[in-house]
This record gives structure tokens, C-alpha cells and sequence, in this order.
């Protein structure tokens, strides 16, 4: 068989095996409460409180989702037309036209230009967080957060192109293989690294105080059967009033992160109800199940890219002989970007009902449907959230269960329906 259908082949089982992990791994027979019972939840939660979230999140959505259209359309304009191979020729024309500088300082750029084509947008969201009293953050300290990212982004993207068009400059005709190893191999890196090496760059983490929070949180822990590193505690008040808590890392690197706001705003009842959601997540290795669709996804991804070169009219729309030369990342990043929008309601799916698994096991696991509910009114409270939002942009983006969902669980759950 020639390559290409060697590829076609191995996309197919990537695309199988991808089916069989989503259909084994996410709890798809979680359905969300019944409506009635999340209008009643509805109609409990003061009424000031959901007239400012819904009001915040209107005045979030002109720059979200312009973001979004302008970032598609740069990406589009930059791959469907010469533009994007031109600008990485211009990168690699400074270092004697070499294939390392197009990969690295021609890539680069074009990531630089969506990114600072979405800025105003991005700029737009933080004014109106600080508007509405969420974020604590100066322009300053908002600048400097923005330049960390692009730094982390660019140190990351570097690694990832200059291996990606080491391969398809070394192995021409195979390069579909070695790079979808290779992706799939970066994603489960990313997941042990990004806890311990990321993410203390927008945040300090410093273990929680001993005390009877902390004995009760770890006590939890050891009772779910969960092996925990530590239970950490993120500054995030230097940034935002927002309360949350997320596990992160797999095997050694897991630990279960608090924000601070959450530790002044809620009582330890409260706290003990998010960490156990929190430690849901780790007794059901939702961490391994997103790295393993990650890694199946992220080698699908290269193949197609691969099978997709073979479309001869894509190639000469872009102005490129080949998808892997660098000239051809503009077209790349314009065919992700679609498939990324395009599949945006199916992750959203899947992490949703990831978050409700994880809600049932933090009711289980406490026993305290009340305070699972009064958890929630505070995250929608503090956090400004939408507790119904509207339904197309639920069924898009929402990645965890609504808030009046949440507690029509609780209440459920507190009925004995389980």
C-alpha cells in the first residue's frame, strides 16, 4: 500500500479508538434534571442577582464571540490565500531563507497575528470584568498576564513546530506517522508538566495551612480512596474575586488547587463540597480520559492534515506544493480552527456531563445535598454566572451543567433519586 493509504487506514482506527474511548469514558447516561425542577430551582434564586449575571454575560458576548469570528477570519484569510505562506517566507528571509527559521520565525508570526488580531477583544472582556467588580486586576497586571501567555504559547508552539517540520523535512512520505506519535506524545507531556511547570507562572501556589480545613479536606480524600500530592492554594485574589477549585496533573504531579477567594468567601462546609467534586474528578481519572481523547484526537488530527494535502486545490488556494512544508501552517492553522468551532458543541457536551458525574460524586461523598446547593448559589453569586443562560449558548460552550441544574440535582438527590 503507498503511504497515503497507510494513513487513510490508520485515521480510520485513531477515529474508531477515539469513539470507543468517548463511548466507554464519559458518563453519556447522565441526562440533566428535569426542567420543572430547574425553573423551581429558578424561581428560589433572588432576583437582582439573576437580572446582574445575565446582564454581565450580555455585555461579555459582543467580545467573545466577535473574538471568535475574527480570529476564524483572519485564520481563514491567511490560509485559504498566499498571505500566510508569504509572511512565513518573510520570517525565514532574515536568516538566509533556512527551513528551521520559516518553521520557528515564520510560524510564529502567524500565530502572533491572530492572537494580536483577537487583542482588542480580549481587552474588551477585562474591561467589562472590571466593570462588574470580578476582576481585581490593574492594566498593568492584565498586560503582564497577556505577555505571559504569548511567552508560554510561543515557547510551547516552538518545541511543537520545529519537531513537527524536523519530521516532514526527514521522512517526507511518512511524516504522518511520526508526527501523529509525536502529538499524541506532547499531549500526555503537557498533562504531567502543565500543573508544575505552567501553571506557577500565573499563579503562586502554597500548600494549605495545617489546620482543621485542611485535615478535614485531606481526611476526605483518604475516605474517597483518592491518592492526593497535596491540596494547594492559588493567590488568585490578585486577579479576580471569582471562587473556584480544579484538580490538575496525572500519577504524581495530581493535586487538588484551591482558590483563595473561595477560602474567604465560602464557609468550610462549602469548601468540603467543591473539593469533593473536585476529588470526583480524580476518582473517575477524568484527567487520563481528556489526555487519552487529547492524544487520540491530536494524532487524528495530523493524519488528516496529511490525507487533507492530497486535495490539490487547497493546496494551490494557499499557494503551497505540500502540507508539510512550513509555507503550509497559515493553511494548517485555518483548517483547525474550523474543525475546532465546528466540534466546540461536542467537547462542550462531553464536559458536561464529565461535570455532573463529578457533581453526583461530591453529593454521595458528603452526603449533604444543602450545602451542595448553597455551594452553587454562591459560584453563581460571586462569579456572576448565568444560572439559566440561553440555550444555544449552552448547548455551544456551557462545559459544565447550569446552575439551576446543579441544584435541581441537589435537590433530587435529596429526594432519594439517584
Amino acid at each position: 500500500m503507498t503511504p497515503r493509504l497507510w494513513a487513510v487506514v490508520a485515521l480510520g482506527g485513531l477515529v474508531i479508538a477515539l469513539l470507543v474511548a468517548a463511548a466507554l469514558l464519559v458518563p453519556w447516561h447522565r441526562p440533566p434534571a428535569p426542567r420543572p425542577d430547574q425553573l423551581a430551582a429558578l424561581r428560589d434564586l433572588p432576583a437582582a442577582q439573576v437580572s446582574r449575571g445575565r446582564a454581565f454575560h450580555a455585555a461579555l458576548r459582543p467580545g467573545s464571540y466577535g473574538a471568535l469570528a475574527v480570529g476564524l477570519l483572519v485564520a481563514l484569510v491567511l490560509g485559504l490565500t498566499p498571505l500566510g505562506a508569504r509572511l512565513v517566507e518573510l520570517g525565514g528571509r532574515p536568516f538566509g531563507d533556512h527551513w528551521v527559521a520559516r518553521a520557528l520565525v515564520g510560524g510564529l508570526a502567524i500565530v502572533l497575528v491572530a492572537e494580536l488580531a483577537t487583542l482588542p477583544f480580549a481587552a474588551w472582556r477585562h474591561t467589562v470584568m472590571v466593570k462588574y467588580g470580578l476582576s481585581t486586576q490593574s492594566w498593568s497586571g492584565w498586560g503582564v498576564d497577556v505577555l505571559k501567555s504569548y511567552a508560554v504559547s510561543a515557547v510551547i508552539g516552538a518545541v511543537a513546530l520545529l519537531g513537527f517540520y524536523t519530521i516532514t523535512r526527514f521522512a517526507p512520505r511518512w511524516w504522518w506517522a511520526f508526527g501523529a506519535a509525536g502529538a499524541a506524545g506532547l499531549v500526555v507531556l503537557l498533562s504531567f508538566v502543565v500543573p508544575v511547570l505552567i501553571e506557577p507562572v500565573f499563579n503562586k501556589f502554597t500548600p494549605m495551612e495545617p489546620g482543621p480545613q485542611r485535615t478535614e479536606l485531606m481526611a476526605l480524600a483518604e475516605r474517597d480512596g483518592v491518592p492526593v500530592r497535596d491540596v494547594l492554594v492559588a493567590d488568585a485574589s490578585r486577579r479576580t474575586r471569582a471562587v473556584n477549585a480544579y484538580v490538575s496533573g496525572l500519577g504524581p504531579t495530581r493535586r487538588i488547587v484551591v482558590y483563595d477567594t473561595l477560602l474567604r468567601e465560602a464557609p468550610p462546609a462549602e469548601v468540603a463540597s467543591v473539593v469533593a467534586h473536585e476529588l470526583g474528578h480524580a476518582k473517575d481519572r477524568d484527567v487520563f480520559t481528556g489526555t487519552l481523547i487529547g492524544a487520540l484526537g491530536a494524532a487524528a488530527a495530523v493524519i488528516a492534515l496529511y490525507v487533507l494535502g492530497g486535495w490539490g486545490w487547497l493546496l494551490r488556494a494557499a499557494g503551497v506544493d505540500s502540507m508539510g512544508e512550513p509555507r503550509a501552517l497559515a493553511l494548517m492553522v485555518a483548517i483547525v480552527s474550523v474543525v475546532g468551532l465546528a466540534s466546540a458543541p461536542v467537547q462542550s457536551l462531553v464536559s458536561r456531563r464529565v461535570e455532573a458525574r463529578a457533581d453526583q460524586h461530591a453529593l454521595e461523598l458528603t452526603g449533604d445535598p444543602a450545602t451542595f446547593e448553597a455551594m452553587q448559589r454562591r459560584l453563581s453569586t460571586v462569579n456572576l454566572g448565568d444560572p439559566d443562560p440561553p440555550r444555544w449558548e449552552y448547548l455551544y460552550s456551557a462545559s459544565h451543567p447550569s446552575t439551576v441544574e446543579r441544584m435541581a440535582a441537589a435537590r433530587a438527590y435529596a429526594r432519594g433519586e439517584r
